[in-house]
């Protein structure tokens, strides 16, 4: 079995609180950010190691700021 890294997970975590807590759908969000939505499923499920700028994309279209987004992360 794959061992997920904790810093993705933890990430993944904190985009898909936000975004439910948002009421946004996985689609949604991929249009918002820009982005296809089986990289935010990815993302969510900690399988993709997203880029700054992606990132930064991401916390934009959740309307936080990125050092939110990214709050937790060891």
């Amino acid at each position: 079995m794959l061992k997920r890294d904790s810093t993705l997970l933890s990430l993944g975590l904190n985009v898909r609180r936000r975004r439910e807590a948002l009421d946004l759908t996985q689609e949604a969000l991929a249009e918002k950010a820009g982005l296809d939505q089986t990289y935010i499923s990815g993302i969510e499920r900690g399988v993709r190691n997203p880029g700054i700028k992606n990132v930064v994309r991401l916390a934009r279209a959740l309307g936080i700021p990125t050092a939110k987004l990214v709050e937790g992360l060891d």
